[in-house]
């Protein structure tokens, strides 16, 4: 699948060893997203590996400027994402897919049912008329533009429409994807097309080696709905489709909740890695409250610091717009900021070098030594701009205690030399 000298480059960027990497890549606890067509040096995302951390742009039907998400894809890199997904709904989806593919030098995922959909609306026809010809089309010109990972919805099934119809979940059905192909199982009476033609779609993600990230289109959207019967009714669809794509030789993943209540997310992690024979996990969030709207970004941090410790592999960027409006640039640093402090509380538990960088931190901090702090921290940038806003000429202190700063008053005591 992989040449030795690229394994060995990325055993060397992620810390590890290169028969740990090649021993979990065979095993499906890691995988490493890069279409066949790219030049890039992807991450590794899996189990042993640091947690990692996913950005989502992409214009929308209402807000379409291919300029403004490349701003985005631009300040989601320099906060150190690991990789992009190009949701977008509006415009001309292949251009603006090319155009930040162009821009992006880190692994990029789409949802194609999204390009298809709007493919079918734009000629005038309403998407329920979407065959699966038309999807074929947009994955196949998708794995040749180079896209590295698909986020597809292929674990609601037909027979779930009648417990969707019982069941009257508070939150309804949040994903996008997983909304549309519900309608179109309802109105064309037929199974899930990504089911039905999954095969053919495993061939053409091993010919491009593109990696499958199984969409939770049934997540719940409500804290109400946390943990039901359908959230674990698709978790077990996605299990076994797990198992297909092993057996093909393709790289999966697997995405995961949405609302989940606070006690409830390390079952979930747990559940998943059982069912899923180890596979990574994708999490959306999770968000552990509902109310949180404006702070969506700290509700998710929240839920993916349990998350990622329990066994979360890769977490979603939440921004404070989630379920408001569009992400601004702003939005999307919050965000991508709020998901590296997650990743890096439960990695600096588990790697050396994590825990080191806040020794060093600490160190200099506590001699007031700001310079050299500043390269440490994680957002460099902002650290830098609240210092530099002093209203004081004093370098050894802040506005904060003043003269009677706790570290200048213990130097005296000569305690900790």
């Amino acid at each position: 699948m992989f040449k030795k000298s690229f394994l060995k480059k990325i055993a060397q960027n992620e810390s590890v060893s290169f028969k740990f990497l090649e021993r979990q890549l065979q095993q499906g606890k890691v995988v490493i997203p890069v279409n066949s067509k790219r030049h890039i040096i992807p991450p590794a995302i899996g189990q042993g590996f640091k947690v990692k951390v996913n950005t989502n742009i992409g214009t929308s039907t209402e807000k379409s400027n291919v300029n403004e998400e490349i701003k985005k894809l631009k300040v989601a890199l320099d906060c150190k994402t690991d990789t992009i997904m190009d949701l977008s709904t509006g415009g001309n989806l292949a251009q603006i897919r090319r155009q930040i593919l162009k821009n992006c030098p880190v692994p990029l995922g789409t949802v194609p049912i999204y390009e298809a959909a709007v493919g079918v609306e734009n000629r005038h026809r309403g998407f329920e008329t979407m065959t699966f010809d038309d999807i074929w089309d947009v994955l196949k010109s998708q794995a040749e533009d180079g896209v590295d990972f698909f986020t597809i919805h292929v674990g609601i099934v037909r027979e779930f429409l009648k417990t969707i119809a019982k069941k009257k979940r508070v939150g309804g059905i949040v994903s996008r994807g997983g909304a549309i192909l519900t309608r179109w199982m309802y109105v064309n009476k037929k199974e899930n097309p990504f089911y039905e033609n999954f095969d053919k779609i495993l061939d053409l993600a091993k010919e491009y080696n593109i990696t499958l990230s199984l969409g939770d289109a049934l997540r719940p959207g409500a804290i109400a709905d946390s943990s039901d019967d359908l959230q674990i009714s698709e978790l077990m669809v996605l299990g076994e489709l797990v198992k297909k794509c092993r057996k093909k030789s393709v790289q999966v993943m697997v995405e995961g909740p949405g609302h989940i209540r606070l006690d409830e997310i390390a079952f979930n992690m747990l559940l998943q890695k059982k069912i899923c024979k180890g596979a990574p996990f994708y999490v959306l969030g999770p968000l552990p409250t509902d109310i949180a709207a404006g702070y969506d970004h700290i509700s998710a941090a929240i839920g993916g610091t349990i998350a990622a410790f329990f066994g979360a592999d890769f977490l979603c960027v939440v921004t404070p717009a989630e379920h408001l409006r569009q992400p601004l640039v702003s939005d999307i640093r919050d965000g991508v900021m709020a998901s590296k402090i997650s990743a890096h509380c439960v990695d600096l538990l588990r790697f050396k070098d994590e825990l080191e960088k806040d020794r060093k931190l600490s160190t200099y901090r506590a001699y007031r030594n700001w310079e050299k702090m500043f390269p440490l921290a994680l957002d460099e940038k902002k650290a830098r701009q609240l210092r530099n806003s002093l209203k004081t000429h004093a370098k050894d202190m802040c506005t904060m205690c003043g003269n009677f700063c706790s570290l200048k008053i213990i130097e005296k005591c000569n305690l900790l030399k």
